[in-house]
């Protein structure tokens, strides 16, 4: 007899009541390290005070309206954004599959509106996750993902990872944009090359493609920037955006320029639910907080004191890991064990970690975690590594 409830996910046999911080805590009592964050969501830990604040008192006041209306809340979270990115304007969603499927339309309607309305093609990478929608699945263009859900939308190619040259034979005057993840999370916390990222760029602008970056799961101050491909130094035309924009509350948006926005007028796009002035209270607290320089330089500080100490903990159990890799508190452990196994193993340490593709243990804890848990973190990964090797 099938569950009350869609059986379309692998659950963990654990439930926890609240939180505080870096902690999730079961109805017992019994205490769990967050490496997770609800998938790299909770960048300011559970029940963060300035949220809770921030979202109690906008409860208090008016939480729904429809974008019917003039929104204040969404139009000083679209500034925030604005004012701190290439963006000219900001539309809001409810999560990054969402922000996907506005910015495919977004390509296409750009090149409709450009006269072009045959260049369609979009190209991405293998290891892509840009969502679960019928057009996000089609960008990834991974079995996993696609198996039993055609006929697949049309006007997807997709390319080795960081393979470069593939993609100069592959970019045509049928190109309409290159979309790809700065570090591809769901794939493995893998990171494109700020050299590569770079390179990208260019031919995006010697075709006239646009560049549509997912920073869903890598943006909002995780890799210790704003957005990881200031790193590189170039910016997008296009950029989704959701998980950490919202702090634990369902928030996404899709920033773009002007002109790669050219198409949109009224009436091409819309949400019921999008940028509500609940999400975007939230939304604006937690750029007022990730946002600060000063913030960011601690994310960047505490991502080398934990890559360090990973370092330490391949070196204590070289049959089960291989190497580290990734940027700030986004960080993956490639493993020659299976990571669901170390995830499993984790539960009896009580801490909560991610698996991911290429054999890799993703650590994506709250940005304020402190020194303390970080040491504590390493602790109980090397006790749940020595008790698969036993």
């Amino acid at each position: 007899m099938i569950s009350h409830v869609l059986p379309t996910y692998n659950r963990a046999p654990l439930s926890f009541e609240r939180g505080e911080g870096a902690w999730a805590i079961t109805a017992d009592g019994t205490r769990y390290l967050d490496l997770g964050a609800g998938i790299a969501v909770n960048v300011l830990g559970h029940a963060n005070p300035d949220l809770v604040a921030a979202l109690t008192e906008q409860a208090g006041r008016i939480w729904h309206v429809s974008n019917l209306y003039q929104i204040p809340q969404q139009e000083r979270l679209a500034t925030a954004l604005v004012e701190s990115t290439f963006a000219d304007t900001v539309f809001f969603t409810n999560s990054g599959t969402e922000a996907a499927e506005l910015a495919i339309k977004m390509v296409r309607k750009y090149w409709d509106h450009a006269g072009d309305p045959e260049r369609i093609e979009i190209i991405t990478f293998e290891g892509a996750f840009h969502g679960r929608s019928t057009g996000a699945i089609a960008a990834s263009g991974a079995e996993k993902m696609v198996k039993g859900f055609g006929p697949l939308m049309p006007g997807f190619r997709t390319l080795p990872w960081g393979d470069l040259e593939a993609l100069k034979a592959a970019m045509s005057d049928r190109t309409a944009a290159v979309m790809l993840e700065p570090v591809q999370g769901e794939g493995g916390i893998r990171p494109i090359s700020d050299q590569d990222l770079r390179a990208i760029r260019e031919l995006c602008d010697e075709t006239g493609a646009l560049l549509v970056l997912d920073e869903v799961q890598c943006g909002v101050g995780r890799t210790g920037r704003l957005f990881a491909h200031e790193y590189a130094g170039i910016t997008p035309d296009v950029m989704m955006v959701a998980k950490g924009i919202g702090g634990g509350f369902p928030l996404g948006a899709v920033l773009a320029t002007e002109e790669a926005a050219s198409g949109m007028a009224a009436g091409t796009h819309g949400s019921t639910y999008g940028g509500n002035p609940l999400a975007c209270a939230v939304g604006a607290r937690v750029m007022q907080i990730v946002a600060e320089p000063a913030f960011l330089a601690e994310v960047n500080r505490k991502g080398g004191l934990f890559r360090q100490k990973l370092e330490g903990l391949i070196a204590a159990h070289p049959d089960v890991f291989e190497a580290v890799r990734g940027q700030g508190l986004m960080l993956g452990l490639k493993c020659k064990v299976a990571p669901v196994d170390l995830v499993k193993a984790g539960y009896d340490q009580q801490i909560l970690t991610v698996p991911a593709a290429d054999n890799t243990l993703r650590l994506l804890p709250p940005l304020n975690i402190t020194d303390e848990e970080i040491a504590e973190a390493v602790a109980r990964l090397d006790r749940a590594a020595s008790a698969l090797v036993t």
